[in-house]
């Protein structure tokens, strides 16, 4: 009977502490280049976007010269979506700025998001897998992943090629925030290598 008791009790310990390390990897604190810090876990009830952004890489330049990654944000920060875009260039590494410059950086490419995150040294980013910009994560109100890779089906640098891409963001956003299940959970991402440190 007490060595029931004991191993209902591990297992019982086991899942908490499962539970509380799957909670843990969805959960990170990060400053904008104001010097505010933004938990992730503050957003627990809201839809939230994860964009890994880099203003050197052409692929970016492709979402934003275009207005399309604006007009994203604005579309869903407007239904209450949370829109957080992460910088995870290392100092000295291409899309690095230092504080001083980004909000004229910003507001040059008339960023729309609910912040812009700096993770310099790259654990936010290897904690998603962040592999590319862009690379887009979309989590669910209970704070899990629900969908992580491409924002779109045309891995290319070329603008003209949008009205012809499928989005895969909104894509899944429309679906889910209805109430649906996400069509598609992953897909390859494609775009610049993310310059972390190492």
């Amino acid at each position: 009977m007490i060595l029931k008791y004991l191993a209902t009790f591990t297992i019982g310990l086991a899942m908490i502490f499962s539970i509380a390390m799957a909670s843990e990897k969805e959960d990170f604190t990060l400053k904008d280049h104001k010097g505010n810090s933004h938990n992730l876990s503050d957003f627990r009830g809201k839809w939230v976007v994860l964009e890994w952004i880099n203003f050197g890489c052409p692929f970016v330049k492709k979402h934003y010269d275009s207005d399309n990654m604006q007009s994203l944000q604005k579309k869903y920060t407007g239904k209450d979506v949370v829109w957080l875009s992460i910088c995870s260039s290392a100092p000295g590494k291409q899309g690095y700025f230092e504080n001083h410059r980004l909000t004229d950086i910003l507001k040059k490419h008339k960023f729309a998001g609910t912040a812009y995150l700096i993770d310099s040294d790259g654990k936010v980013g290897k904690q998603f897998g962040a592999k590319t910009t862009p690379q887009m994560v979309i989590i669910n109100p209970e704070g899990e992943v629900v969908y992580n890779g491409a924002i779109d089906d045309t891995p290319s640098t070329d603008q003209d090629d949008i009205k012809d891409s499928k989005n895969y963001v909104s894509h899944v956003l429309d679906e889910v925030m209805s109430g649906k299940k996400a069509p598609l959970d992953y897909t390859k991402p494609y775009g610049c290598s993310v310059k972390y440190s190492d």
